[in-house]
Formats: structure tokens, sequence, C-alpha cells
């Protein structure tokens, strides 16, 4: 039996926990110190929360983290340091270059393996595979409703109260869009680690006021040909600003990790 560590317990996590592989056993969850008592609760006795990767008694066969980005300045490293495997799902915290550097060297100096996850969207296989044989252009288009953008730095670039149809209101880089749009980060990052970095690819972003959900869409160009995925999201039941198929990524890599066969 293989042993998980879990870095978080949010919604997130409680539907990968209610969906474990068999072969797979939730051993450590890692939280704030505030939060331990409450989320040991919530838990199987055998599983020991803690509030720091130096607190794990054993070795973890795998850390999944699903806490966001503060939780991966906080921990990855360490866990990295320990020469673990860790699949992050938060992967727009990685648009912090410096910092996506200082992972990399630390995976490399002890043996350590970080897994970006796919999270919210579909085709991340195809897009990193066509760099490998000359990908020339790929572009993010990410289009919500308008209360979705609220809070966002969108409302400073569009009014969301009175626009009355599709309105694309940022155009740039996969890095600017992460670093002034945080709740996007991550999927904007994911595709540009996968393919032609957060300089080269680009964002679109849109607002919608006729729809209720959130649409993905990934234009791809290059040698191998074009390719385009699209993609509408359902929210979490659980957290409607998580999307459903972002914690089915997290529970297939946990599978993964268990399965000899792996897709």
């Amino acid at each position: 039996m293989k042993q998980l560590m879990m870095i978080g317990f949010g919604a997130m996590a409680a539907e990968v926990y209610a969906h474990m592989p068999q072969d797979l056993q939730l051993k450590w969850i890692v939280v704030p110190a505030r939060s331990v008592e409450k989320v040991q609760a919530q838990v199987a006795p055998e599983v020991q929360v803690i509030s720091s990767i130096d607190e794990c008694q054993g070795t973890p066969d795998y850390v999944i983290e699903v806490a966001g980005q503060a939780a991966v300045k906080e921990h990855a490293q360490k866990v990295l340091e320990k020469g673990w495997t860790i699949g992050l799902i938060s992967v727009g915290t990685l648009a912090d270059n410096e910092f996506l550097i200082q992972l990399k060297n630390t995976a490399e100096q002890h043996d350590a393996h970080l897994h970006l996850l796919a999270g919210a969207i579909a085709g991340i296989d195809g897009i990193s595979a066509a760099k490998e044989g000359g990908l020339e252009k790929v572009t993010y288009k990410g289009c919500k409703s308008p209360n979705s953008w609220r809070g966002s730095y969108a409302e400073q670039l569009v009014d969301l109260d009175l626009v009355s149809e599709a309105t694309v209101f940022f155009r740039g880089t996969a890095r600017e869009a992460a670093l002034k749009f945080p709740a996007n980060a991550n999927v904007a990052a994911t595709i540009a680690l996968a393919g032609l970095g957060m300089d080269q690819t680009l964002v679109e972003l849109t607002v919608d006021p006729t729809i209720n959900k959130n649409k993905h869409t990934i234009v791809a160009e290059g040698l191998f040909g074009e390719m385009t995925i699209e993609l509408v999201g359902v929210p979490l039941a659980s957290n409607p600003k998580t999307s459903t198929l972002a914690a089915l990524s997290v529970i297939r890599a946990c599978r993964n990790s268990v399965e000899a066969i792996q897709i």
C-alpha cells in the first residue's frame, strides 16, 4: 500500500479524499496550524494532520498540492529537498520565474520530481508533444460570465455591469495574465509551461453575459499541424470557484502514482 501526503484540505482535497484509489492511503495532510484540529476531526484517525513538512513521520510515495499558491511557496521546496515527488495543481505560482528556477534546481539536486497537473483544461499532452517537433504559436482564450470576473483586475478594464455582449478585455502573454488574474493563472501557466513558455504564449480573456459556465479554448499551430481544443467547465458542487475537471485531474494523478499502466 503506497502512502500519500496532501497539502491542503479544502473543497478540492475533500473530493480527492472521497475518491482515493484503493492502493493509495492518505497518511499525511499539511494545513495551517490553526486548522490542524478541525481537519483532524474530518479524517480517519490514522491520518496525521500537520502544519509543517518537517513534522512528517515517514516517507510519502507521492505528495499532492491542493491548497493554492501561498502553500506552494511555503511547502514545495521543502518537499523537493527531501527527494520526494510532488504534483502541483496551483501551477500559476510558477509565473514567478525566479521561484520556478529555484524549484527546478532543488529537484535536480535532490533527485526529486515536480509534476504539473493539467487541472481545469484538456490537451496538455498534445501541446507538449507538439513542442518536440516544432510548435510555433499557442493562444489560450478564457471566457466567463460577468459575475465570474468580479473581484478581479477585469473590473478595471471593462464595466461588468454594462457589458451586453461577449467582449475581449485583455490580450497579453501568459505571464502577464497569470500575474494580473491569479484566479486564471493555473490554466494559462500550465499551457505555457507545456508549450512555448510564459512569454511566448498568448492569452485572450473575454466576458460574456450570455453564459454561466467557464469556457476554455486552446489554439495551437506548428509543423505538426493545427489543433483547437475547447472545454466548457462545470464548477465543483461544493465550491463554485473550483473546476470539477481540476479536482478530477488530481484524482487521476493519484491513480497514476499506483497504477502499473499509466495513460
